[in-house]
């Protein structure tokens, strides 16, 4: 079929898109690279742009161009066991042990936090948490349209009030662009790039991309150039949103030093802002919408993820694992935003080599005919370089020294593999094996053709 979506179409689903995308914990981040990246900013927020943006973008259109049914189809084709393995670690990713832990804690240290004293904050938090994931718990349980249509005006609601807020901090800066901190000072870009992880998107792009691709069926495109050419469209839609809010909190964050200091993590730079800009009753209405959102997107998350653990393992019934996966959710929240950020990274150094690696085996997987010779070796490749990753990425999190076996092989990698003292060592030896188990299997296919 040939039937083409209208600009309100792919418009209406590129919101839909960016509307998953955009968790409240996304806003944290770039306000972060903003207070440390300093006069380097921009540099920075190029590289935070390409894998807070540009991935999530690919790992889309990826899922589009695969034909794939689920992820766990596409990581099936290195084997069936890698298929669910790879996929049951992203969904506990993005689901209870990061990422859904972090709307409990972001909605805390930007709603609640503000307006406790020092002393009070952990027993905030754990009365906060307690209201919070109870509320997740009762709407998982019993879903309802009361979520989507909330969603649906949070989302342009919290839009439009950071439109506002970053409007003033662009015309009105708060303070100017102070020094680089750490990695900013000599590495803005690569620190940038790998800042990106932390949004989580381009994991989340792998599950959210057969939405999207359903949205467009849906509405009568079948062809598979039809469904990549809407999906490019309606991605480009979304990510232009998100990339704006991105530049607008860095700046914000960048400008904010002067006047609130160098915090921890990027909520304070929020709360402080509309503080400064919009007072008490601007810092209410900001609390009540992060609060809103940060609620929506929990509950999203633990029904995917009560779902798909629903489908793997029928014998645990939905409503189980949503009572498991909720509690689990608000245990983790409780250790804080800071630990939670601090120990998702050495999970995020180990998994997003390989979610990269897959999405680029996904566009690739014509020219080399689909090998599984190509998928198993690429993927061992990174699966290796990506394990060390994580691991170095451990001892830093834990500030302790690298285990003697450790030290050995990080120093190896270090020598003979370049980019990575910059966490890219995985990408040249990943296309290598590329390049060369596709020259093979094309060979091989050759010879069998040959032979015939």
């Amino acid at each position: 079929m040939n039937k083409k979506l209208s600009f309100s179409s792919y418009t209406a689903i590129g919101f839909m898109l960016f509307a998953l995308f955009f968790g409240a914990g996304n806003l944290i981040f770039p306000a972060q690279l903003g207070q440390n990246a300093g006069t380097n900013l921009w540099p920075a927020v190029i590289g935070f742009l390409i894998t807070g943006v540009g991935l999530p973008l690919l790992g889309i259109l990826a899922m589009s161009f695969s034909g794939s049914r689920d992820l766990e189809e596409l990581a099936g084709r290195v084997t069936p066991g890698y298929g669910v393995f790879f996929t049951v670690l992203l969904y506990l990713t993005i689901g209870p042990f990061f990422a859904a832990p972090r709307t409990g804690t972001v909605a805390y240290d930007v709603g609640i936090a503000p307006f406790l004293s020092e002393g009070s904050q952990q027993i905030g938090l754990l009365i906060f948490t307690i209201i919070f994931f109870a509320t997740t718990l009762l709407f998982s349980l019993y879903p309802t349209k009361i979520v989507d249509n909330v969603g649906k005006i949070l989302a342009p609601g919290l839009v439009v009030l950071l439109a506002v807020l970053l409007l003033a901090a662009l015309f009105k800066p708060m303070g100017s662009f102070e020094t680089p901190q750490g990695a900013y000072q000599s590495g803005a870009f690569v620190q940038g790039f790998l800042e990106g992880y932390n949004t989580m998107d381009a994991l989340a792009s792998l599950v959210f991309g057969i939405i999207v691709i359903k949205a467009i069926r849906a509405m009568g495109i079948t062809s598979t150039k039809g469904v990549l050419t809407s999906t490019a469209k309606a991605g480009a839609v979304a990510i232009t949103l998100l990339g704006l809010i991105y530049v607008g909190i860095a700046y914000l964050g960048a400008s904010s030093v002067e006047v609130i200091g160098l915090v921890e993590t990027g909520g304070p730079v929020l709360s402080n802002a509309v503080s400064y800009y919009f007072g008490t009753i601007g810092s209410v209405f900001l609390a009540v919408m992060i609060i809103l959102a940060c609620l929506t997107t929990a509950v999203g998350l633990t029904i995917s993820c009560a779902e798909y653990f629903h489908s793997l393992l029928p014998r645990f019934s939905y409503k189980t694992l949503v009572v498991f996966f909720a509690t689990i959710t608000f245990v983790i929240a409780n250790f804080g935003l800071n630990n939670i950020i601090t120990f998702s990274i050495p999970v995020l150094m180990f998994l997003y080599p390989l979610s990269i690696v897959l999405i680029l085996l996904a566009f690739l997987s014509p020219l080399f005919n689909h090998s599984r010779l190509v998928y198993i070796t690429t993927i061992a490749v990174t699966f290796v370089i990506s394990t060390f990753d994580g691991l170095k990425a451990l001892c830093g999190s834990l500030g302790i020294e690298y285990f003697g076996w450790l030290s050995t092989i990080v120093n190896f990698f270090d020598q003979t593999l370049p980019l990575y003292s910059n966490g890219l060592g995985w990408l040249l030896p990943a296309l290598v094996v590329i390049i060369v188990t596709s020259v093979v299997s094309r060979i091989q296919k050759i010879s069998t053709v040959e032979s015939n």
